[in-house]
């Protein structure tokens, strides 16, 4: 395989992880396409894949993925991948303004292939996979090679090909966020609702969810199979001193209550005693900025009406942001935005600046 890949000058790439059954996700199956041939990869089993690192990294090989960011940040995390020389059809799709850019449905309109959508939520990290899994997951790359040729003709045929290299640059160098350990003591505050407990709360909150952290990485399950965040915020604003109480909170099943139930309750406890925890602030905006980023919006949505695409294709929430709180007043201070790269300066650079004058 590996010397295969070494020889052609694309090749189709796609992941399947276990996200939704794991702790800590991992890359389970590794799909590779080339003309005539489709590879599922194991990394679960004891191969070397730090061999196939200079194929992702090597510039003449055009590396093909739908919806690539994830991939990419995967294949980071886990293999230390660095893939060069990207080509995304989702994203492709997108700026082509094609009204179904998911996979399934480009499969089926473009192919008359079908997907089967059972096995979306499968986890990859059970051994063996069965033949219809094992099938799945090769579609996903099979006809992407024709999928980016048919792509790459319209791109170039609409003068949209460097549009798409540049977003396909930024997609290369996606990363995850960094997962600070020392800092799990604060994270509760991205539990929807966190916000809205009163002090009291807040402190019974972060104890719950530091209890479920714990048994999440104990038992190697994603958090939200241990108790939902739902769970969680009805339990800080109840504050239950006994079993039955539990019984109460919206999703807390018997099941959990006697798996979890007497050490929920020590959480709580701990809770009452801690002292509350400071809020973090919510991003107040200056009330000029918030006005340059509505008038940003206002021109990015007729710009995307225009060409038929959605209104990120154009410009991208953050990057607009930026623009908002610098307030750039010429070309040259435009440089150096993340999400306005060459082509969109050259493209766009002059209306935001007058959008910005105004």
């Amino acid at each position: 395989m590996l010397r295969r890949l070494a020889s052609e000058p694309r090749i189709a790439v796609d992941t399947e992880s276990n996200s939704l059954y794991a702790y800590r996700e991992r890359v389970c199956l590794l799909q590779v396409s080339i003309p005539g041939a489709d590879f599922l990869v194991d990394p679960l089993a004891s191969l070397e894949l730090s061999e196939m690192r200079s194929i992702f990294a090597n510039p003449s090989i055009e590396k093909v993925l739908h919806a690539s960011e994830y991939d990419v940040i995967c294949l980071r995390r886990d293999f230390g991948f660095q893939l060069a020389n990207l080509f995304d059809t989702m994203w492709a799709a997108r700026i082509l303004g094609w009204p179904r850019v998911g996979l399934a449905d480009i499969l089926r309109e473009r192919f008359g292939a079908t997907l089967d959508k059972r096995w979306q939520r499968y986890n990859w990290g059970k051994r063996p996979l069965p033949a219809d899994a094992l099938s799945y997951a090769r579609l996903d790359t099979h006809y992407l090679l024709r999928l980016r040729d048919m792509q790459m003709k319209e791109l170039e045929k609409l003068d949209r090909f460097e549009e798409a290299q540049e977003v396909f640059s930024d997609l290369a160098r996606s990363e995850a966020a960094p997962r600070d350990e020392a800092d799990a003591g604060n994270s509760f505050w991205r539990v929807k609702g966190a916000y809205d407990l009163e002090p009291a709360g807040r402190a019974v909150l972060r104890e719950l969810y530091l209890y479920r952290e714990g048994e999440a990485r104990r038992l190697d399950r994603p958090p939200f199979k241990v108790i939902g965040d739902r769970t969680l915020v009805a339990l800080a604003e109840s504050r239950p001193t006994r079993l039955e109480h539990l019984r109460q909170a919206p999703g807390m099943t018997e099941a959990q209550i006697e798996r979890h139930g007497h050490r929920v309750l020590h959480a709580v406890a701990r809770g009452k005693q801690a002292r509350p925890p400071q809020a973090p602030p919510r991003g107040w905006l200056d009330p000029a900025v918030a006005d340059r980023y509505e008038r940003l919006r206002e021109w990015r949505k007729g710009v995307a009406a225009s060409r038929g695409v959605d209104t990120d294709v154009v410009i991208g929430n953050a990057a607009l942001m930026t623009l908002a709180r610098r307030n750039p007043h010429d070309l040259t201070a435009l440089e150096g935005i993340d999400g306005l790269g060459p082509w969109r300066r050259r493209t766009y650079g002059e209306a935001i600046l007058e959008v910005l004058r105004t």
